[in-house]
């Protein structure tokens, strides 16, 4: 994120985290550019100001409320207040930083003396021509050292026009892809367009964003309307290279001071820079002469390499903050702090509310009584819900109702006191083919075969007999035959046998068991 808050002021630039700078005032956007937009959006309530043509790009891209945009004519000098008394105000100049479209310098004078803003600029000799730089002296220069390393060596944006031109006809039947930012390089692509007397084919998102500017009519949405086509920078890769070459023979031009590594051998790389070139800075710092500097790109140190340049005259450090300004600084912090206290106001949360059960008291009252009088049998809905085991020859297989246990699990297991001369009841059969027609799993499995190896739920197990063909459930009995016995919380299967009863097999198994009742 490039941007700053200007000391001992209520004064931003490019700086959008309103919690970092409750005191400023008047806020200042330099060009469109994403770096310098950071926490910008639809939702910004505060004034800023921007050039006019900033002012467009931002309600296009961000779609910021009108209401607070504040557009300032560039080369003009403005007065704006500091404080809500409007006794003291400050100059501010706008300044064409010839980057991008709608791209501005701020030049501000106030109390705090004379602060020049580049934000993202290429130097030009003519800047320093104009009024409100001529003679000037500045006491803090805000500067952009992006290209701040005597390593990176740069050609004029003449020379690097002049070098894509020649790798253009020296491919007089190829097209051309040139990469680009959303902003940016339209100058760039307008003498391109002369050059070769083409139009320049766009999509028709950016050609929206290009009718906002004050630009040469160049550009055309149509496919195939001209020789040259505009992508986004991302977009100049090794599949797209093949795919446009596969349809008629293409090369790709990226105009960029960035490293960029490149694998196809179409793709050219042109340090073509809106930045200001090392020399370039070197010539700018020289001829403005500030008190001190201060890099915009906080990652990168500059000034070392202008320590000869600057002004000679100490800057008055202990810059006297008028009271109007102090006082309305200090009152935009505390009810910024007042703000952030409502907020943090306690709430109650209480935690998500899961499945209740009732306590052992509360189930003691519930009767479940099977076969008695005058008494009244409770069942819950879930248990409403279950259809009860259908009568065998005119016998009830269960008397009366009974509570209906939770679903099975894998980890308990009856052992049978049944004789081998019970496996071939009728009413086994019988049970177990009622079991098929049920909806959901019964509460109990077994096998007429080997009954010691049942599976059941966790829930209690009460005992009964059985009476001829009837089947009689106790008071909480989970219907299975009361000739079982409940093994003591017999440990888990063995890790050979455990995948037996596993959620994955476990009804697999129970089909099986099924199965072979049947046959």
């Amino acid at each position: 994120m490039n941007g700053a808050i200007l000391p001992n002021t209520p004064i931003a630039v490019d700086f959008w985290q309103i919690r970092r700078c409750s005191h400023v005032r008047l806020f200042f956007l330099s060009h469109m550019h994403s770096d310098h937009t950071v926490g910008l959006s639809s939702t910004w309530n505060h004034p800023l100001y921007c050039s006019p043509i900033t002012a467009r790009i931002l309600k296009h891209k961000l779609q910021v409320n009108s209401k607070w945009i504040n557009t300032l004519e560039v080369g003009v000098c403005h007065m704006l207040p500091l404080d809500d008394c409007g006794i003291e105000t400050v100059a501010v100049t706008l300044i064409d930083a010839n980057h991008c479209p709608g791209s501005v310098m701020f030049l501000f004078e106030g109390y705090f003396g004379a602060i020049l803003y580049t934000g993202d600029f290429r130097y030009s000799p003519l800047m320093l021509k104009y009024p409100p730089l001529k003679n000037k002296k500045i006491d803090v220069l805000y500067l952009d050292n992006t290209n701040c390393d005597p390593e990176i060596k740069l050609p004029s944006r003449k020379e690097a026009t002049k070098e894509i031109e020649d790798i253009i006809e020296n491919h007089p039947e190829h097209d051309i892809v040139i990469g680009v930012y959303s902003i940016g390089k339209e100058s760039l692509l307008v003498d391109l367009a002369k050059m070769f007397k083409t139009w320049v084919f766009v999509s028709p998102q950016r050609m929206e964003l290009l009718n906002l500017f004050d630009i040469e009519d160049v550009f055309t949405t149509q496919e195939g309307g001209g020789r040259i086509r505009i992508v986004e920078q991302s977009e100049v890769i090794y599949a797209n290279m093949v795919k446009w070459n596969s349809i008629y023979p293409t090369i790709a031009i990226l105009p960029t001071s960035r490293k960029v590594k490149t694998w196809h051998k179409d793709i050219y790389v042109v340090p073509y820079s809106d930045h200001s070139s090392f020399d370039e800075l070197h010539e700018f710092v020289s001829r403005i002469r500030p008190c001190s500097i201060v890099p915009v790109v906080k990652t990168q140190q500059c000034w070392l390499h202008f320590n000869k340049y600057l002004n000679s005259e100490t800057m008055k450090n202990d810059v006297r903050i008028p009271s109007s300004v102090k006082d309305y600084m200090r009152s935009q912090r505390l009810s910024s702090k007042l703000r952030a206290k409502m907020i943090k106001v306690s709430v109650n949360r209480t935690s998500p509310r899961g499945v209740e059960f009732e306590t052992p008291e509360k189930q003691s009252n519930a009767e479940h009584v099977c076969g008695g009088e005058g008494k009244k049998t409770t069942v819950s809905t879930e248990q409403n819900n279950r259809q009860q085991l259908s009568t065998i020859g005119g016998s009830s297989l269960i008397s009366e109702q009974c509570s209906i246990p939770a679903p099975l699990s894998e980890s308990t297991v009856l052992v049978s006191n049944m004789n081998a001369s019970t496996d071939t009841s009728p009413w086994f059969k019988n049970t177990l083919q009622t079991f098929e027609n049920e909806t959901e799993m019964p509460s109990a499995i077994w096998s007429p075969q080997n009954m010691n190896g049942t599976v059941l739920s966790d829930t209690s197990v009460l005992y009964a007999e059985t009476k001829s063909n009837v089947i009689t459930f106790s008071s909480h009995a989970p219907c299975v035959p009361l000739s079982f016995t409940r093994a003591d919380r017999l440990s888990l299967l063995p890790c050979s046998r455990r995948q037996l009863f596993g959620s994955k097999h476990f009804h697999d198994q129970v089909e099986q068991y099924i199965r072979n009742c049947i046959h």
